[in-house]
């Protein structure tokens, strides 16, 4: 056990050398994990190739394609489908029907699917030989655990990102930060709460990106590790900003309890677990 602790400490030492190393000849700009905004994905793909996210722990692009749809006006044409067990019919159809309509078509956790794969694999296929009978406007959005039954002729026909969260609270905050447009900071400004409203998506963020790293820390960090991820923050931004103009006085009770028990607490099955989570909530927020 003490020479698998320190050859874990040696190693953590090691990276440390190189990082230094890079940052000193390179720069630190190439420590950082560049992020990667869906307009640029959107502006290299097309009806006949597919977006394909690599899922990983703690990841989730569905709010960053919803996002998207309603920043261009266009999430009454999306279409988002969970794959599971029985869910590979009901997918080929909505992609047909996308295809004629001039859809968005959102395939979700296509691991799931393994029987199914090799029927997306001929529909991904029949996009390049029909590309002139699709609509235009055609978008097909894939993610997927890494699978060695995922097909390898959509990997090299789609466009690939990798989607991990944030190493790091400064990385974790500036994805954060990047995702809040001036835009959603001045839709908050009933009863004069805007300069509340801007404190709040602040203390939010930082909240957000603190339970995120306290889960490298193992056991010391949760007692389970959990999967918080992107969605639970914009769903308790939402709520706040709803809350915030509805109600003439900041419902503190309200907004603690809804987002430390039920955006993010719904999650958190250790009761200790649940009072660190609380009491993170009360220091941030």
């Amino acid at each position: 056990a003490e020479d698998g602790i320190r050859d874990a400490q040696e190693s953590r030492g090691l990276g440390d050398v190189y990082k230094r190393q890079v940052k000193h000849y390179l720069g630190e700009y190439y420590l950082e994990s560049p992020s990667i905004r869906m307009d640029e994905l959107y502006a290299d793909s097309d009806r006949k190739t597919p977006i394909i996210f690599v899922l990983s722990q703690g990841a989730d692009p569905t709010s960053q394609v919803l996002k998207f749809a309603r920043d261009r006006e266009f999430d009454q044409n999306l279409r988002t489908i969970s794959l599971g067990q029985g869910q590979g019919k009901v997918a080929s159809e909505t992609i047909e029907i996308a295809k004629k309509e001039g859809f968005w078509c959102l395939l979700q956790n296509c691991h799931l699917a393994r029987t199914w794969m090799p029927s997306l694999e001929v529909i991904v296929e029949q996009l390049a030989i029909e590309e002139s009978e699709i609509h235009p406007d055609f978008r097909l959005f894939l993610s997927s655990m890494p699978a060695a039954y995922f097909p390898v002729s959509i990997l090299q026909n789609g466009i690939k990102l990798t989607t991990e969260p944030p190493r790091g609270i400064k990385a974790n905050l500036k994805r954060s930060f990047g995702e809040i447009t001036d835009e959603f900071l001045d839709s908050c400004s009933g009863n004069n709460k805007t300069e509340a409203f801007h404190k709040l998506v602040l203390g939010l963020s930082f909240f957000h990106a603190i339970i995120q790293e306290r889960r490298k820390f193992g056991p010391l960090g949760w007692n389970i590790r959990y999967e918080f991820n992107d969605s639970d923050l914009e769903t308790s931004r939402t709520v706040l900003k709803m809350l915030l103009n509805e109600q003439e006085q900041i419902p503190w009770d309200a907004l603690l309890y809804v987002t430390g028990q039920i955006n993010y607490g719904g999650r958190v099955t250790d009761d200790w677990d649940r009072r660190c989570l609380l009491s993170l909530s009360l220091i941030h927020i």
